[in-house]
């Protein structure tokens, strides 16, 4: 079992013992998603990138993962090969010789 569907598994297993999977339907998931990526930039907000605290980094960026991943398991995708298969798309829109060391959009290069 690779790691990231044994994590999935403990969230379930942590979901369905407090019956909130009632509460964690796409919609719901994908709020939570974008709340806690909000709490998570909360932790940079007026500070250096240097001066974030780093646990608290830690735990936000944990419950970004954790709601990501169930949302993906609400879709049956699997994470590895959706990842792995953006990485391509990307790698059309981002040619090396047009973009390497470029912040620009794929559509300004």
């Amino acid at each position: 079992m690779n790691v990231i569907k044994k994590i999935t598994n403990k969230l379930i297993e942590f979901r369905n013992e407090r019956d909130w999977e009632q509460f964690h339907n796409p919609k719901d998931l994908a709020l939570a998603l974008s709340i806690e990526t909000n709490e998570l930039l909360e932790e940079y907000l007026w500070k250096k990138a240097e001066e974030a605290d780093k646990e608290a980094v830690k735990k936000e960026l944990a419950d970004v993962f954790a709601y990501a991943f169930l949302l993906a398991e609400k879709y049956d995708f699997n994470v590895e090969e959706i990842v792995l298969d953006k990485i391509e798309i990307n790698r059309k829109k981002y040619p090396i010789h047009k973009s390497k060391g470029s912040s620009k959009k794929y559509t300004k290069l």
